[in-house]
């Protein structure tokens, strides 16, 4: 998208570049910063050509026609342009000349030298022209030009219109002029002197190419000027227009292509440049054309795209940033990773680089790898927050989190004092990440006193805060507090349909079927918003045990689904709703559609591999799914908890105790995994752990929700740690091994 402010620098030989602000990339991962644009020099090589063959007339006493046109030479002036006055010759074009030619030698001199003094004497010496031939627009156009580069604005503009008064198609004015219009742009939301001297650019660039249509730089500012004027019409026509004279130009087939991209016309973008890509080769060229694949979504012809750019020029680290980010949109994490290791040796300083290396680290489960890579991250950018922020995720994965907590208090410690919307953003995003490592480590007190203070942030924060405190008071098992806070949140906020699903989820939690169908079609509209209410509804109607209700809501969502995305929701939830009722053969069904239509959707994979593990069937096809899950996302308590249970079914004990452990290292207080390891004692003969960890699992049976309290499994856990008891009662002597 055009953005609303242009960096606009011009160097003290007065060439002006323009350096468009980063943006981000559709997968919104990295920044991909602009390449410069030169928009003209200041002094043409046809002016230079002119004052040298001036010069050569004057030393030889022979003078020309004043503006007259010769052979082109490379003169320059090597010593002070102060030269001897001339006679009176009773020739005022020809003194008129000298006068020029001795400003244009000054001007030069300025140039090399930013003397205040010489740029003085170039303006004098060119007003002394001036008056001897009032109606020269050359000289008009050179004293407006050595106003423009000593910050006469003003003047120069004067000069420059009054030049083109003379001569209308004076290109040299016309561009110096647009030079000033655009060097003044800058916020383009700041009042209509901005949007005026952006109409003043528009018409001088117009101009210059109404004289000059190969003038290809003049075509790509009118293009990116008439795109800030939302003119996409005529930005696109002068665009085509620039690629006739320059086919394999980079710039304009940028524009082009964004252009296209942004009024939704990606194969129109792809179209443009894979015909330019078959026409001459260029790593630009080919980062365009996955620029244009990823905002289509197509992410392996991106990728495609992208490798072709890197083999091109791989050291060139641009090109490995695009092919990095289209491989993290396709969860191709390991490949991601060797490129991001690849920019770590092409950017040593850089310390993005050794951050994304860090998150992929522990998306892949590497948390040592991840430790190290951050610590690099670190040691090049120690005050970064967004570092800091990685770094108390990750000790979060590992367990460690009053680490974590400690990072997070001190760097919301070291905001406190600062001001900003930025600020208040990032201090809102890290309160809320505190909170939720207090309930990791299962201090619930400490995370709603977090929460408090993340309310006082800002009106937003105190809207979330209100949520994670429901959710808080929810996972500590207080269903009851959870309402009456979610009940305060609607009061303050009657409009808001996420309080109201949030109380209805509530209720269903409680089993409180009818109260929260009737909160939930209350937010039906007939429309295809109604899909995700109606997602809602069977949902609560599963957990209130209402099975047949359930099944025909969900297929009702499932009718009105816009895409496959959601339809895989519904298949999802059609799934689990059979399965409740051990029709196996129909969930099966339906998770096969969802894995149809995603191979590596992960909540799918491990209900499906659950199930099938659960009944000792296809075990090793359940195992595997299950480890597909876990590929995805490897610190997955309830993933590591089917896996865990797999193994336990293959009478793989030692990596069933494994797995469960770390399941319960992350979800503690589940009785079905504290169940499950109790199995895994049990069948090792360490009967003490067994007894331990069914009364454990007993006693969060109790704590338990309405809808997730499972009868038939109390009854089980109950009758195992009866057993167990009776073998440990029966034997002489207790077991070596000692509960933990």
């Amino acid at each position: 998208m055009i953005t609303d402010k242009l960096c606009i620098r011009m160097s003290a030989r007065g060439v002006v570049t323009i350096v468009e602000p980063a943006r981000k990339s559709a997968a919104s991962k990295t920044l991909t910063v602009q390449k410069p644009y030169t928009i003209m020099k200041v002094y043409p090589t046809r002016m230079k050509t002119i004052l040298a063959t001036a010069v050569a007339s004057v030393l030889l006493g022979a003078p020309v026609g004043f503006g007259q046109t010769t052979a082109q030479s490379s003169a320059q002036p090597t010593t002070s342009p102060q030269t001897t006055a001339p006679q009176t010759s009773g020739d005022a074009k020809s003194d008129a000349f000298y006068y020029f030619t001795q400003g244009h030698l000054q001007e030069l001199q300025y140039d090399e030298t930013n003397s205040s003094d010489m740029a003085t004497q170039c303006i004098n010496s060119y007003k002394k022209a001036l008056e001897l031939d009032p109606n020269s627009a050359v000289v008009l156009e050179r004293l407006a030009e050595i106003h423009a580069k000593t910050q006469h604005i003003r003047d120069a503009v004067t000069e420059a219109q009054e030049a083109l008064k003379i001569d209308p198609n004076n290109v040299d004015a016309h561009r110096l002029l647009a030079r000033i219009y655009v060097r003044s742009l800058g916020d383009m939301s700041s009042g209509d002197v901005q949007q005026e001297n952006l109409g003043k650019a528009v018409a001088e660039f117009e101009a210059i190419l109404k004289v000059d249509p190969s003038d290809v730089y003049s075509g790509l500012w009118l293009a990116r000027l008439y795109r800030f004027q939302n003119h996409h019409e005529q930005a696109e026509k002068v665009l085509r227009q620039v690629l006739q004279h320059e086919p394999d130009n980079g710039a304009a087939l940028e524009q082009l292509s964004q252009l296209l991209i942004d009024e939704g016309r990606s194969q129109e973008a792809i179209d443009l440049l894979s015909q330019a890509s078959e026409n001459f080769e260029s790593p630009d060229l080919y980062d365009l054309l996955g620029d244009a694949y990823s905002q289509a979504k197509n992410y392996a012809k991106a990728q495609e795209a992208f490798q072709k750019a890197v083999d091109a020029d791989p050291s060139d680290p641009g090109h490995r940033h695009g092919l990095a980010e289209a491989l993290l949109d396709q969860d191709k994490y390991a490949e991601a990773l060797a490129q991001y290791k690849k920019l770590a040796e092409l950017e040593p300083g850089s310390a993005d680089n050794y951050l994304r290396e860090a998150q992929l680290y522990r998306r892949l489960g590497q948390l040592d790898q991840a430790e190290a890579s951050l610590a690099h991250a670190k040691q090049l950018s120690p005050a970064s927050l967004e570092i800091l922020f990685n770094e108390a995720l990750l000790y979060e994965d590992e367990n460690r989190y009053d680490d974590a907590i400690k990072v997070l208090t001190d760097a919301i410690a070291g905001m406190k004092n600062q001001t900003g919307s930025g600020n208040i953003n990032a201090l809102t995003i890290l309160y809320e990440q505190l909170g939720r490592a207090y309930r990791g480590a299962r201090n619930y007190p400490e995370a709603l006193k977090t929460y408090d203070e993340m309310s006082k942030v800002s009106d937003d924060a105190q809207k979330r805060a209100q949520m994670l405190t429901i959710d808080t008071y929810s996972e500590n098992h207080e269903l009851d507090k959870a309402i009456d806070e979610a009940r305060k949140a609607i009061a303050s906020d009657p409009n808001s349909p996420d309080l109201t699903v949030k109380l209805a989820m509530l209720y269903g939690e409680k089993s409180e079927t009818p109260q929260a169908t009737q909160l939930l079609q209350g937010l039906l509209h007939g429309n295809e918003g109604d899909a995700q209410i109606y997602i809602d509804i069977a949902q609560v109607q599963e957990r209130g045990r209402k099975y047949a209700d359930a099944e025909q809501t969900a297929q009702k969502a499932e009718t009105m689904a816009q895409d496959n995305s959601a339809r895989e929701i519904a298949w999802f939830l059609l799934g689990s709703i059979y399965e409740r009722q051990k029709k196996y053969d129909l969930a099966e069904q339906e998770f096969r559609k969802a894995l149809d239509a995603d191979p590596n959707n992960a909540p799918v994979l491990n209900y499906y591999g659950y199930m099938l593990a659960d009944r000792g069937v296809r075990v090793d096809e359940a195992a595997s799914m299950i480890q597909r899950a876990l590929k995805v996302e490897p610190n997955n308590g309830a993933y590591l908890d089917s896996l865990g249970w797999a193994y336990y079914k293959q009478n793989k004990l030692t990596e069933a105790e494994e797995y469960l452990r770390r399941a319960i290292d992350r979800e503690g207080d589940d009785p079905t995994i504290l169940s499950h390891l109790a199995d895994v004692y049990l069948k090792l003969g360490q009967n003490e752990r067994a007894a331990d960890l069914f009364e454990r699992s007993l006693a969060q049976w109790q704590k338990a929700s309405p809808a997730d309290y499972e009868p038939d499994k109390v009854s089980e856990v109950e009758a195992q740690l009866k057993n167990v008891k009776k073998r440990l009662a029966q034997k002489s002597s207790p077991d070596s091994a000692k509960p933990q």
